[in-house]
């Protein structure tokens, strides 16, 4: 037999998942499965410690070729190109295009253009903005804040005045005016009626979508992966029902719709996201009896989260952008924006653009992610989520539709209402540092401090309410703006007084000392207050001697659970106007409070209030 027909491990014999678990269970050794190793996602389902072949039966939709309805395995029939998408912010026209076209040039195939007014915008000053720029070659994107421009209509008039083939321009304009009400609260009566007019005149460009589902707002206002879809898919349909009702056909509809998602830092979830959008849309639309299953395609612009991004250490936004454009890539997203690593607090530099640009063509030109269609095909821990995904957002979904559809179940305060229980989850577990931010809550970069100058509302959630608002709007903000407040909160106190220090009175085991300083530095380090660490001290006098030598305010021990019940007493007796803190949980907590001594620091704390509360005692 020649080598290449040999099968490979053929000597071995196959084991059954009833073999893995038993072996999984006796080296458990007592331990709970399911605490031990079943993930309790936020999406209300939970994720197995391993997914066998077994787990992809039933899965119809594996039946399907990519470029296939219902098109979970992605639009494409052979590969996986996507638009790399740059933001241009349009102040002055002509210093835009100039920029456009040199950013053309630097590997972006796709320019979102940022207009503070559209309304503004004219046939010459179009013209002006997109002069040379090949639309065939380049994706255009045109973003306004206000739905009643016709912005649609004169960029269908400048490309039907040129020599395009309009078969092959790629664009859209984002109005959106239920994702309009979603932020400000008021939608005019018959808002998404009206754009009857400008989708029949986009029919020239069959590439052209100028009608927006903005899912980014609920990513970015705290939603789980599940509420960002199911509430995107539900505000797609009520698209689709009102403007069918207005006389658009279903094709025309469908066509005329884009998604733009936010792309977040749960990797594989969010490649199973776009995956089951695409299953749901393609549901969805083709319950409205289309003409063409074509029609039935998700277009997505994904761009990467703001939630979850940091103004502290923020060269770590680096480090979340690559995996979050890697997963919307995997994914299947028509296009993908990575802000830049500073657009959180500054306009970006074109260093960070530069930056964000090449993350996506390393993706795309190094690690050849544009070559293989439908790259997650197989996965079965992939599929698996892909198939829960679509399920909780397929319930939820639901239940927006029973309510009446998007608009009546925001009315109602539904939306909303699911969206804050998530948020407020999800922060309770920012304090409790079971969800982590590198260099936030979690291992700061001690030596960092923030100069006066910061707008405050960088700290604060976006609020876009209009005056006379009919709801309760969403509100986007990032997880780490409480974190970030508190600790800019110390950098200010530190201009004109001294940096608190929290100095490590290291005693005792010297397992439990070293591990407990470490973790008490990263704890106090995250307020911005200073950390002195050692080595260790022979007695508690010589520890308080030092620790009142080096001025600190905060004393914390640092020792064996068995040891505090004779250590800190000690060093209570001998400290003066200095917090004293003791680093754990012991069992003899109890008996310390009886003697007074109140602060415990340990894995459980909520580290968020614990802070405050000590700058509340320094006086910050």
């Amino acid at each position: 037999m020649a080598e290449k027909d040999k099968k490979l491990f053929t000597e071995f014999n196959s084991v059954t998942t009833e073999e893995w678990e038993a072996k999984i269970i006796a080296d458990l050794k007592g331990k709970d499965y399911d605490r031990a190793l079943v993930w309790k996602t936020f999406e209300g389902f939970n994720v197995r410690p391993y997914y066998r072949q077994e787990n992809l039966a039933g899965k119809d939709y594996l039946e399907s070729l990519p470029g296939e309805f219902p098109f979970v395995r992605g639009n494409n029939k052979t590969n996986n190109t996507w638009f790399i998408r740059q933001n241009i912010f349009v102040t002055d026209f002509e210093e835009a295009n100039a920029k456009a076209l040199r950013v053309l040039g630097k590997g972006v195939t796709s320019l979102g253009f940022l207009f503070s007014d559209c309304c503004s915008v004219t046939k010459e000053n179009l013209a002006i903005l997109l002069k040379d720029i090949c639309l065939e070659a380049a994706e255009v994107n045109m973003v306004c804040p206000s739905d009643d421009c016709n912005l649609a209509e004169l960029f269908v008039d400048y490309v039907s005045a040129g020599k395009w083939n309009r078969e092959n321009v790629v664009a859209s304009t984002a109005t959106d005016p239920i994702g309009t009400f979603v932020l400000k609260g008021v939608l005019e009566e018959g808002a998404v009626a009206k754009l009857k007019p400008a989708i029949e005149k986009a029919k020239a460009l069959p590439k052209f979508r100028m009608v927006a589902v903005h899912g980014k707002f609920f990513a970015n206002s705290g939603s789980s992966i599940v509420q960002e879809l199911a509430f995107s898919l539900a505000q797609g349909a009520e698209y689709l029902t009102q403007l069918t009702e207005a006389g658009v056909s279903i094709d025309d509809a469908a066509k005329a719709i884009k998604f733009n998602f936010g792309i977040g830092n749960n990797y594989f979830m969010e490649i199973a996201k776009l995956r089951a959008g695409r299953l749901l849309w393609a549901k969805i639309v083709e319950a409205y009896a289309p003409e063409c299953k074509c029609s039935a395609k998700m277009i997505v612009h994904s761009e990467t989260n703001r939630y979850n991004k940091t103004i502290y250490d923020p060269y770590v936004n680096m480090l979340r952008t690559q995996t979050e454009a890697m997963s919307a890539i995997l994914g299947g997203a028509h296009s993908v924006t990575v802000l830049p690593f500073n657009a959180i607090y500054e306009d970006p530099t074109e260093f960070s653009e530069r930056i964000a640009r090449n993350q996506q063509i390393l993706l795309q030109e190094e690690s050849h992610l544009s070559k293989i269609a439908d790259p997650s095909a197989g996965s079965y821990y992939i599929e698996s989520l892909t198939e829960s995904i679509a399920d909780q957002a397929w319930n939820l979904f639901l239940t927006i539709q029973e309510k009446g559809g998007f608009i009546a179940a925001f009315k109602e305060g539904f939306v909303q209402a699911e969206i804050k229980k998530m948020a407020a989850e999800r922060d309770k577990r920012f304090a409790q540092r079971r969800e982590n931010l590198l260099g936030t809550n979690q291992f700061p970069n001690f030596n960092e401090k923030l100069k006066p100058g910061f707008d405050g509302s960088v700290f604060e959630p976006v609020d876009l309410t209009v005056e006379g608002a009919e709801v309760e709007t969403l509100k986007p903000y990032r997880g780490a703006q409480a974190f970030e407040a508190l600790r800019y909160s110390t950098d200010m106190y530190s201009q004109d007084n001294k940096r608190p220090l929290a100095f490590m009175l290291t005693i005792g085991n010297l397992t439990f000392r070293k591990a407990r300083a470490q973790f008490s530095c990263n704890f106090f380090a995250v307020a911005g207050f200073d950390v002195q660490d050692n080595n260790g001290f022979a007695t508690v006098e010589e520890g308080v001697a030092a620790a009142k030598a080096a001025g600190a305010e905060i004393v914390v021990v640092c020792s064996s659970d068995e040891e505090y019940a004779e250590i800190a007493p000690k060093v209570a007796e001998l400290l003066e106007e200095e917090i004293l803190v003791v680093a754990g949980a012991p069992a003899c907590m109890a008996e310390l409070q009886e003697k007074g001594i109140t602060n415990f620091i340990h894995v459980k704390s909520n580290i968020l209030e614990d802070l405050k509360a000590y700058q509340t005692k320094l006086g910050i």
